[in-house]
């Protein structure tokens, strides 16, 4: 099996077989985003995925259940090539339960439904997408290259194809000045366009980045762990439709997973008593280099 650049995947993928499909990003421009910045998107010959496939299969055999292929936008295979290696690996696999992707709403959107249908029916079950705000201000600012509109567009494009939507939100990522429209206008994309899971992460600056420039020089005001748990509170009340909730990253203050409205109270709880506990018992501030 061969691996070109750096390999990411989800935490809820930790025990998939990773194949490579793509190499880099198509958009690569998310100003708080380092991972593929020195690599020119590209993508994989499918005889040699097939070729990769065929390998794992031999090594692992009935023991793959979950497989995901990177790197970091893989959606923007072309549909009948991205058809085809789903296709061979439910061949391969004989008790493979689910096949995934990172991409971008606005690739989603590009395919359009026709595509996500036969992309579903070739096996993909589930699109990582990361949303990252609801709010059209915010989402320019960090050159997202998706608008609202576009996010909502896309889950609605995949609910109604059969594949699963996990969006990714960044508590932190408006900024103290934009984090209240932040979660409202966030709030407000999830209760218009449900995703299947709403995964959270906390905005932690990377190195070599635009924004982790525009924090040292204070144009960018980071939250306070306290504010990124009121952020949090602020989402989860606003969120008026079924949802599950997970925070499974490294740069959450804390773990407030639970399915919404019925564990909001639950929830809001524990926020509620880590609100009580000095600023200092929380990790402290750190610059990213992943």
């Amino acid at each position: 099996m061969r691996y070109e650049g750096p390999i990411y995947r989800p935490p809820s993928e930790a025990h998939s077989l990773l194949i490579q499909a793509t190499v880099g990003c198509p958009h690569n421009r998310c100003t708080f985003c380092l991972v593929y910045k020195n690599l020119r998107f590209k993508i994989r010959p499918v005889a040699e995925i097939k070729e990769d496939l065929e390998e794992a299969a031999r090594v692992y055999g009935d023991r793959v259940r979950t497989l995901f292929f990177p790197a970091g936008n893989t959606i923007a295979m072309p549909t009948h090539a991205l058809a085809e290696i789903c296709r061979h690996a439910r061949a391969l696999f004989p008790h493979l339960e689910r096949i995934t992707v990172y991409g971008s709403s606005q690739f989603i959107v590009k395919k359009g439904l026709e595509d996500m249908r036969v992309l579903a029916e070739a096996g993909l079950t589930r699109i990582h997408v990361g949303w990252e705000s609801g709010s059209d201000e915010i989402l320019a600012a960090i050159k997202k290259g998706a608008t609202r509109k576009v996010h909502a567009q896309a889950a609605r494009l995949l609910r109604e194809a059969g594949i699963e939507l996990n969006a990714y939100v960044i508590l932190g990522i408006g900024s103290q000045d934009k984090s209240a429209a932040h979660t409202r206008e966030t709030a407000a994309l999830v209760n218009e366009a449900p995703p299947d899971v709403l995964r959270l992460r906390t905005f932690v600056p990377k190195m070599n980045t635009p924004l982790l420039e525009d924090v040292m020089a204070g144009r960018f005001l980071m939250l306070s762990p306290h504010q990124v748990l009121a952020e949090t509170m602020a989402l989860l009340k606003g969120i008026t439709v079924p949802v599950r909730v997970e925070s499974d990253h490294y740069t959450n203050y804390i773990n407030v997973s639970g399915n919404l409205p019925q564990d909001r109270e639950k929830m809001l709880a524990v926020l509620e008593e880590a609100l009580e506990r000095p600023e200092t018992d929380f990790r402290p501030f750190f610059i990213g280099t992943e």
